[in-house]
This record gives C-alpha cells, structure tokens and sequence, in this order.
C-alpha cells in the first residue's frame, strides 16, 4: 500500500482537535504525528509522507486525544529541563510552568558556597520531574524527593532509575508523608533548597477534562482555599534549611499572596517574592532563611 502526503492529515487532525476543544490542536496534532513517526516535532517537514499502519495508528491517537486524554498519556513522556520523563495513569503530568520554578532553583543553586554539597529537597516530587531535573543538571547535588501516593511513586522509581542508567547522580526516594512532622529530621538545617508543587487547587474548581478525568485527584485538590498541604509545608521548610537556604513553592493562581503572607508570618523567613507565569499568572513564591549577617 502506498504513503499519502502528511500535510492534509495533519490539516484533518488539527480540525478533529479543535472541534474537539483542544486548547492547542495543532501543536498536539504536530506532537502526535512526531511520535508515530519517529521524528522530533520540528523535523516533520522532513517525513512528508506518512504509511497507512502510521496512518492508522495516528488516528486513533488523535481520536484518543479528541476525547481528551492528556497528550503525554498519549505519547508516555513529559519533560522537565533537559529531561524526559514517562508518565501516564496514577500520576500528575508535569506542566510547562514549572519550568519556571525549575529555572529559579538551579539560580538559586549557583549562590551555595562551594565549601559543602549542595542538599536539594524536593516535596511531592510526584513524577521525579522537578528532583530528577536538578540532578541533571547538578550532579554534584544531593537530591532527596518525597512523594506519599504509591502509584506517583512507581513513576517516579522508573523515573529515576531510567536517570540514573543514563548516567545522572541517583536521587534519594523517600515514600512519605509532607506533612508528618518527623519527616526527613536528618537533614534539619542542612538543606540548600527545596522545592515543591504541591496539591493547591481548590477543591469544587471547574478544570479541563485533561486534568479533572486524568490527573490524580490526591495530587490536585487541598482543602476548600488549596493550601491545606501548603500550611504544612511551611514548618518543614522552614526547619530544613539552613541558614541562606532558599524555598520556591508553586500554588493555585488564587493564593500566591495568602502563600506571601503565611510565609512571612512565619517568621523565618525573608525575601518573600512572589513570580508570574509567562501569562502574568501568579505561579510560585519564594523565600530563603536570612544568614546570621543579613
């Protein structure tokens, strides 16, 4: 059987997710087309014809994200910096904001004295994404990653495991629970960094089928304002790093200044700074335990 040109199926997908409600038909369409045929997303024009089991298979994938499964469901990756995740059912897809809490960390990074290895936590790791993103990129780190759900965790296993044969520094798992008040007691005012995108959306809000059939429900809903677990954060963070240590925790986009303000009730912290998304959404604050000279 022979090839038919890619550009009127691609054309004929794009209309399929549109219609469907797709937020960015033609970008998942591009990125469907891309994973069935091997290539990466930019290259396409390089494979203008596509074979009829190719065909076959795109379809279904675009019908499948017709009816709205995530496209990295659909595709079995996520990425997080430089890295590749896999991902699918039992674990929260990581999204493209986040980038912007990974950037501020590996920032704030590059400002620990050199006198010592740098200790990055990383709460509700969930995936690995934002831990195992690090320790690519810092593999002189000491990464610990905590996650309580045991499917998250399973992912996030595989996760590192995949990292670490790829040559990356390994990550330290630990399947706990963010809010017990003995977790992680070793590394009491030791640590460099942490980072976390917790559960924070509201519970009752209206979210996109992607997310409300498809996410895990523990990994997206805390409590009636979304800071439930937030709340618990906050000591922990606090009584984990050190002096000059610094914390970004990404939020729902309706408490940013709630988060600004318990942090710095707190009292233990300073330079509370809260970040926009590339949207101008509220998307994480900041804080950093001040030095015995500041």
């Amino acid at each position: 059987m022979t090839r038919v040109q890619l550009r009127p199926v691609l054309a004929e997908a794009v209309e399929t997710l549109r219609a469907a409600g797709v937020a960015s038909p033609r970008a998942d369409a591009e990125q469907l087309a891309a994973h069935v045929l091997g290539v990466e997303r930019g290259r396409l024009l390089l494979a203008p014809l596509i074979g009829p089991e190719q065909l076959d298979d795109y379809r279904a994938l675009v019908d499948r994200r017709a009816e709205r499964v995530p496209l990295q469901h659909l595709t079995g990756q996520a990425s997080m910096g430089e890295i590749d995740l896999e991902v699918g059912p039992g674990v929260f897809v990581p999204r493209p904001e986040t980038e912007l809490l990974f950037a501020w960390a590996l920032a704030r990074l590059e400002t620990v004295p050199h006198d010592h290895t740098p200790i990055v936590v990383d709460l509700c790791t969930g995936s690995g994404a934002l831990a195992l993103a690090i320790a690519h990129a810092r593999p002189d780190a000491e990464v610990h990653a905590v996650e309580l759900d045991p499917d998250a965790l399973r992912w996030a296993r595989r996760n590192a495991d995949l990292r670490s044969a790829a040559g990356d520094t390994p990550i330290t798992l630990h399947h706990a629970d963010v809010t017990d008040p003995g977790l992680l007691t070793d590394l009491n005012g030791r640590v460099d960094l942490v980072v976390a995108n917790p559960p924070y959306i509201p519970e009752g809000a209206e979210l996109s089928p992607e997310v409300a059939d498809h996410d895990p429900h523990r990994a997206l809903f805390s409590g009636p304002d979304g800071l439930d677990v937030i709340r618990a954060l906050i000591p922990l963070i606090g009584r984990l790093l050190r002096p000059g240590g610094g914390a970004a925790i990404e939020h729902d986009d309706s408490n940013g200044g709630e988060l600004a303000r318990m942090l710095a009730a707190d009292g233990r912290f300073g330079g509370v700074t809260e970040h926009p998304d590339l949207a101008g959404k509220p998307r994480f604050v900041a804080a950093v335990i001040p030095t015995c000279e500041a």
